[in-house]
């Protein structure tokens, strides 16, 4: 069995991530890149499917783990009769090889040790062929593992066993002991990676975490929630591209033995305005430029061929397929790779890319000369398709509705567009523009908002609430005090609230072509806390907040949902959209921390126009 989801920590180097167990053991892994195949996959199966782990030998032993401050590298203590050890992990920023570097610290007392290695690569398929590096080898003794297309090299001054199917060791750690394992992958077809100093390595990887942090202009109340969602933000961020993935994990359930299991290793437009704009609150313009340049690279081309998401890249062919050698995550199958749902149709798309786009001029990120040619033709496009019935935000696969959000994303686009044309000098039709705003604006009120539950449904009409509703006054369709925004909130308050935290709607009435039941949506309790902020009830909202905060796990991190039955965090780990809107709620609630201040903030954002284009006021909250 693996561990709980929330009992995973992750490490990694900006370009691919593992998670670790609390027990010293690394499950999951996918090298070299966040979409490669995994050589520990028993995340999804058992041991037998790859796994590293690193542990005392007695049974007893318990544990405590923390990330050094600021960083992504994680400390595990184990504490024994015979002692304590500290097991440090971490991937080293690359200047070659992909590495993973995991360092045994003695520290009081001797405590004996056992590893065992079960590299397993293509999910758990492929056994490697082990051999021992020469013993005349420049690069220093070891092991090298390779199947296919993989090599990994493991060095360690530790005597190594070799049995069929994983490398061993056992060995004693003294107090002021330090033992270095380190993992190092090449293609298989390439020298052996050359041999790098552990203890070199955690210097330089610390200093870089730490560097990155400090750059962030976030201070307040829960400054450190900030900070760790912010690091979580850039270890999920692909470095060469400046994509941002949803996730790094596949097929992690949103209901404990259940069948809604999603590959997020991918980047999601949907992500695209709430990613930037939370690193740009952050003070880090350089990545917030990156994604905006990878979003503009990503959908160039014939806008009819847009998509919801993208490869690491900007890949667009991502096809979904299962993995039935692999279990499932507590038998959660099917375990998918690729995801069918980059051919959905998400008209909600169009609007995400012109209010990030928007979003990047506002906050100062110069464009390249493509990009408002590119928005142009989006809503050029948008224009003939606006009015067809899409899949969308969740990408359901129970059949085209016209979703209330999807349109009202359709007004954003055509919004935005407007507003960049009238703010920045830019050429365009903005009386057409404008036009159909109304018309798109006259459609929504008209058919997705149901007058005698005062409320917007989640499609046209459609019995159903939908917590998508709840970015209404947070891209400005209405402003926070329209009586039909707060009885919207109040409505998905009072229909979608279950044990205190919303589900995005409710699967046992929605027909979205898969078994009914999931958790709560944490990145939907976050915008609640938002709404609750913008409709004046501050003390709701910072309990709501710090409901949500306690649901982290002891470093920090949050899935994409919580079971509040079984209490336990569900669905990818760690997932972007949750962090990326903590630190939105976090702002928003910290602009408001002052009673003193609320009223003359309340007013700022009722009086600033461009406020209310940004989901969370962004002008008004940096003022």
């Amino acid at each position: 069995m693996p561990a709980r989801i929330e009992d995973y920590a992750m490490i990694g180097d900006c370009r691919s991530a593992a998670l670790v167990a609390r027990d010293g053991s690394i499950d999951w892994l996918c090298w070299p890149y966040f979409d490669s195949p995994a050589c520990f996959a028993a995340l999804l199966g058992s041991a037998e499917h790859g796994r590293w782990k690193i542990a005392p030998e007695d049974p007893r032993a318990t544990c405590s783990r923390r990330y050094h401050d600021d960083t992504l590298i994680l400390e595990t203590r184990f504490e024994t009769v015979e002692g304590c050890v500290a097991v440090i992990d971490f991937m080293p920023l690359r200047d070659g090889a992909a590495e993973l570097v995991r360092l045994v610290k003695g520290v009081h007392g001797s405590v004996s040790m056992s590893m065992e290695l079960i590299l397993r690569f293509d999910y758990g398929a492929s056994v490697p062929w082990s051999r021992p590096l020469d013993a005349d080898d420049p690069t220093g003794p070891g092991m090298r593992l390779i199947a296919g297309p993989d090599k990994v090299v493991m060095r360690t001054p530790v005597e190594i066993q070799d049995v069929p199917g994983s490398l061993r060791a056992r060995f004693d750690v003294k107090a002021g002991d330090t033992v270095p394992f380190v993992l190092s992958r090449v293609p298989s077809h390439h020298p052996d990676p050359r041999e790098i100093d552990p203890f070199a390595a955690l210097t330089d990887t610390e200093r870089y975490w730490r560097t990155w942090a400090n750059r962030c202009q976030l201070d307040g109340r829960w400054s450190e929630a900030i900070r760790r969602s912010l690091i979580v933000l850039k270890a999920l961020t692909f470095v060469p591209t400046g994509g941002v993935v949803a996730a790094p994990t596949t097929s992690l359930p949103e209901q404990l033995g259940g069948e809604r299991n999603w590959d997020y290793r991918y980047c999601w437009l949907r992500d695209a305005t709430l990613t930037l704009q939370a690193l740009m609150l952050g003070g880090y313009y350089t990545e917030a430029s990156d994604w905006s340049h990878w979003l503009v690279r990503a959908v160039a081309g014939a806008p009819s061929q847009v998509q919801i998401m993208y490869g690491l890249s900007g890949e667009r062919r991502l096809p979904e397929w299962e993995v039935d050698w692999l279990p499932g995550y507590e038998g959660a199958k099917p375990v998918r790779v690729g995801n069918g749902a980059v051919g959905q149709l998400q008209l909600d798309v169009y609007g995400e890319v012109m209010d990030a786009l928007h979003q990047s001029r506002l906050g100062g990120l110069p464009p390249d000369d493509a990009t408002w040619e590119v928005q142009t033709k989006l809503v050029a496009h948008l224009e003939t398709v606006w009015r067809e019935p899409d899949e969308g935000i969740w990408e359901v696969r129970g059949g085209r509705q016209h979703f209330t959000y999807s349109k009202v994303m359709a007004w954003v686009a055509f919004d935005r567009a407007i507003k960049s044309a009238e703010r920045f000098g830019l050429p365009g039709p903005v009386d057409h523009w404008r036009r159909l705003c109304r018309e798109i604006h006259a459609d929504v009120c008209a058919n997705g908002f149901d007058q005698a539950r005062n409320a917007f449904m989640q499609a046209y009409g459609s019995p159903e609430m939908d917590a998508s509703v709840l970015m209404i006054p947070l891209v400005g369709f209405l402003p926070p005090d329209d009586p039909r925004v707060i009885g919207t909130v109040e409505a998905v308050e009072r229909e979608l609230m279950h044990d205190g935290l919303v589900q995005r709607y409710r699967t046992s009435r929605v027909d979205d072509g898969l078994p009914a039941g999931e958790g709560a949506f944490l990145a939907c309790s976050f915008w609640m806390v938002d709404c609750l902020v913008m409709i004046g009830r501050q003390r709701d909202a910072r309990e709501l907040f710090e409901r949500l905060l306690s649901l982290r796990n002891d470093v920090g991190l949050l899935a994409e949902e919580y079971d509040t039955t079984h209490e336990r965090q569900v669905g990818n780990f760690p997932q972007a959209f949750s962090h990326i809107a903590l630190v939105h709620a976090a702002i928003r609630l910290d602009s408001l921390a002052n009673d003193d201040r609320a009223d003359e903030a309340a007013d700022d954002l009722a009086a600033d126009d461009d406020a209310h284009l940004e989901h969370v006021g962004y002008r008004a909250i940096r003022a």
